[in-house]
């Protein structure tokens, strides 16, 4: 019998001091000097509304969680149906549930044999960095500067130096080597020693805000590891699951990476799962040693059930076609904004729904996340460039709701001061 009491539940101002003084002091206080003080209450497809009902269309959608939207009708009814004969299962025994996802990934993604589940994407690249390291006998990771893989301790190393070193996670020194973006000259420089465990990347790196790889960059950094025996870890944690417009991000450039992660929007945003899928090189340990990882969570029988209807829906081909029409028309609404206001807009990234409007103004980013909550649209700049708005649209955002998001967009953008661009 429960005994909680919920006859009295905090108001937003009372959960906003809660969360303040218990759970995320800093960020909140940051959040309220913006003048952003959403505490989420009901949610539904792409809208949210705060404690106080107050709707918000959601273009950050969790950094891709919600690609399907909150609380997914078909997802909800997958996950109440396996809650009639399923949990988390037994992480020691094959699963039904956790083989039939693990085919499913395998088969969708090329050049992969195995899948290794884990509660989160920082847990699934951790899973990926170990088997780099196990397959190829050496310990360095090149990984490029402000990244994020993640926060537990193999993906922090690899991600921002800034963040590694605030908790004393940067590695031995040499053993993790950062560089600029879009440079294979300096990914060249760094294999040359002959030590490289593994080259691992966002296809799209997010927290810098979405900038777009050269053409023939992932493909040079692919030609490259293969020539100094170091495996490529493409992380997909943000840019896989339809997001670019292919499955994943990697495909758009004919690219078959040693080690893809794939995490966030595989949830369905109702229960926590990630993936490392591996080539038989990279995960030749799980022929050896069946024990040598091991997650209580990763792979919960319940939240594989709901990974693989997320899959079924986010490949199908309406799914895809739908998609398709989003990228265009977010293309085209974007570019006139960026025609009407030049001294404002100065750059549109876009690769399929992932996309970084770059501003003007050195803090654009933070302003216009300030602008659009005004306006009733939850959009996030990017953590490492705050000149940087992330746009996320959902795959299966409404054509009405795409004409009101790049309205609001606009209206946002034309109210901001014009800056000099950096």
């Amino acid at each position: 019998m429960s005994t909680r009491d919920d006859s009295d539940r905090p108001t937003r101002a009372e959960v906003l001091d809660l969360a303040e003084r218990y759970a995320c002091p800093n960020r909140v206080r940051t959040l309220r000097a913006l003048g952003v003080d959403l505490v989420v209450g009901a949610r539904e497809g792409y809208r949210l509304w705060d404690l106080d009902g107050r709707e918000f269309l959601d273009l950050h959608l969790n950094g891709g969680v919600f690609n399907l939207g909150h609380r997914n009708h078909e997802l909800v009814a997958t996950l109440v149906d396996a809650l009639q004969t399923l949990d988390i299962g037994n992480h020691h025994f094959p699963s039904v549930e956790r083989a039939l996802l693990a085919r499913d990934l395998v088969e969708l993604t090329p050049g992969m044999r195995y899948a290794v589940f884990a509660s989160g994407g920082g847990e699934a690249v951790e899973v990926a960095l170990k088997s780099a390291r196990r397959a190829t006998g050496r310990r360095r990771i090149v990984s490029v500067s402000g990244a994020y893989h993640g926060h537990t301790g193999l993906a922090l190393a690899a991600g921002d130096e800034r963040a590694a070193a605030s908790f004393l996670s940067e590695g031995a020194p040499g053993e993790f080597a950062h560089v600029g973006f879009d440079d294979l000259a300096a990914i060249e420089r760094e294999l040359a020693s002959g030590d490289v465990a593994a080259v691992v990347l966002e296809t799209v790196p997010a927290t810098i805000g979405f900038p777009l790889p050269s053409p023939g960059y992932l493909a040079g950094v692919r030609d490259l590891c293969d020539a100094a025996g170091a495996l490529y870890v493409a992380d997909e944690v943000q840019t896989g699951l339809g997001r670019t417009g292919e499955l994943w991000g990697v495909q758009r450039e004919g690219v078959v990476p040693d080690v893809l992660v794939c995490g966030k929007g595989l949830s369905g945003g109702l229960y926590p799962i990630a993936a490392a899928l591996l080539s038989e090189r990279a995960g030749a340990w799980l022929e050896e040693d069946g024990w040598a990882h091991i997650s209580t969570f990763g792979g919960a029988e319940v939240g594989c059930r709901v990974a693989r209807e997320v899959l079924a829906i986010t490949d199908h081909p309406a799914t895809r076609g739908h998609v398709r029409g989003l990228v265009d028309r977010f293309a085209d609404g974007l570019a006139g904004i960026r025609d009407r206001y030049p001294d404002r807009l100065v750059e549109v990234r876009q690769t399929g729904l992932v996309i970084g409007l770059r501003l003007s103004h050195p803090q654009g980013g933070m302003l216009l996340t300030k602008a659009l909550y005004d306006r009733g649209v939850w959009a996030m700049f990017a953590g490492f460039d705050p000149s940087v708005l992330q746009v996320k649209p959902g795959l299966l955002l409404d054509a009405a709701t795409a004409e009101l998001a790049l309205e609001r967009l606009d209206d946002a953008v034309s109210s901001l001061p014009a800056g000099t661009a950096a």
